[in-house]
């Protein structure tokens, strides 16, 4: 119940203008819309219990709150980061009693992922027997996250990062609140939605900070930065944020789109990614996903390494930068990472077979007499500096695990190895 002193008290312009209906939220139709998987639930009135996952500001909070209206279940909120166990158990109570008097609760949990693996089994009997239906939101990968029980008894649904079409109905909104425009000019309008970056709520707070500027000196974008500060790129280096930005990364890499990598270089340098780690995945690029195609690769990536190691940031980050052009723009081959692979898988099924007895070293009597180093033909005493001997397993057939591309300096591999190929070929029909 609202006291008379909480009813004047101020509030926050994202919370004076959260959404009183569903129609209401921006950039969620995927979801919301009446043929949308949360609208049918909403039009039907029964809920089934859900994962809300999405980026700050984008609805989460707001969605949950609109559902248990529309249902006419009582809203539970919780926050993960101040709530434990104890917390949960008060809320399950009273959940149970008003189930007996014929009305359902909705338990919503901010930052879900937060509760320990514990803490979410805690959730399992309440949930699978209906006395909560359970709305959790979060902003990390459920599937890192989440108990496996927990998700088989949640719909997961991914919210959007608000557009910019969402982002200027947002901000016209919040115009009509204040009562007019804000004194800002074009450019500076364009990069107040620029540095919201798709979030509501932020977008909600800057216009708070500017309303107190008067209308008539409109800020241009310079001035508009020493008033709103912006905030650092939302990026977790221990959470998806980071996997995803480096899968970025070696993607546009491989498909040689040194103009995308740079972006993704720069979206990780600006997020506080090691640089060292990125140095480390540059130059496993090189090896898995340039190969031989081009061997400068490696070393480029080597030396972009120890330049950084040298200079440090911001100096030592330009060499980063030259080592992601350098891969982007070269030639593409996996077949070394290719033919490592097959090998391995080889090795494993062969188990512990001997090496020919001819390429064996013989440095006792007993070996020697054994068999150990006869019949080996010493590559350097042949007329073309091959002997065409195999030296695979005697019992295992011969295999060809790397196949270089027509691309770059395999190419040139290519050349030597149907040259050898034929060279042994010839030997073997000789000694038939």
């Amino acid at each position: 119940m609202t006291t008379l002193f909480e009813s004047q008290a101020p509030r926050p312009l994202a919370d004076r203008l959260r959404p009183s209906r569903l129609d209401q939220v921006l950039g969620q139709q995927h979801l919301l819309a009446p043929d949308a998987p949360i609208g049918r639930m909403a039009a039907s009135g029964r809920l089934s219990s859900m994962v809300l996952w999405g980026p700050a500001g984008c609805g989460k909070t707001t969605i949950a709150r609109l559902l248990a209206d529309v249902t006419d279940m009582a809203f539970e909120p919780l926050s993960a980061v101040f709530s434990g166990v104890s917390d949960l158990r008060k809320v399950f109570e009273r959940a149970k009693q008003r189930r007996g008097d014929g009305q359902g609760t909705l338990l919503f949990v901010d930052e879900v992922h937060r509760f320990n693996r514990a803490q979410q089994d805690a959730f399992l009997p309440y949930v699978e027997d209906g006395t909560v239906v359970l709305v959790g939101a979060t902003t990390e990968n459920p599937s890192f996250e989440l108990n496996a029980a927990l998700l088989s008894r949640c719909q997961v649904y991914v919210l959007k990062r608000l557009d910019d079409e969402a982002l200027q109905a947002l901000l016209a909104r919040a115009e009509e609140e204040q009562g007019g425009s804000l004194p800002l000019a074009e450019d500076a309008r364009a990069a107040l939605i620029a540095m919201a970056d798709g979030d509501g709520r932020y977008l909600y707070n800057m216009v708070e900070e500017l309303a107190a500027y008067p209308a008539d000196q409109p800020l241009d974008t310079q001035a508009l930065m020493q008033v709103v500060q912006r905030r650092a790129p939302v990026y977790d280096k221990a959470q998806e944020g980071h996997y995803n930005l480096i899968s970025a990364l070696h993607k546009a890499l491989r498909g040689s789109d040194c103009d995308a990598a740079l972006y993704w270089l720069a979206r990780m340098l600006a997020g506080g990614e090691d640089p060292i780690y990125i140095a480390r995945r540059l130059t496993r690029f090189a090896s898995e996903d340039v190969g031989l195609a081009d061997p400068q690769a490696l070393q480029q990536t080597l030396a972009a390494w120890d330049a950084y190691d040298r200079l440090g940031s911001p100096e030592g980050e330009l060499a980063l930068a030259q080592a992601v052009i350098y891969l982007g723009t070269a030639p593409k081959s996996n077949a070394s990472y290719m033919a490592f692979n097959e090998s391995k898988r080889a090795a494993k099924e062969t188990g512990s077979l001997m090496p020919p007895k001819h390429i064996l070293n013989a440095p006792t009597k007993l070996m020697r007499e054994i068999g150990y180093g006869a019949g080996y033909e010493y590559d350097h005493h042949a007329e073309d500096g091959f002997s065409g001997q195999d030296y695979f397993p005697e019992t295992m057939e011969r295999r060809q695990f790397y196949r270089p591309v027509e691309r770059g300096f395999e190419r040139e591999v290519r050349k030597r190895l149907d040259y050898w190929a034929k060279l042994r070929r010839q030997r073997q029909a000789e000694e038939s």
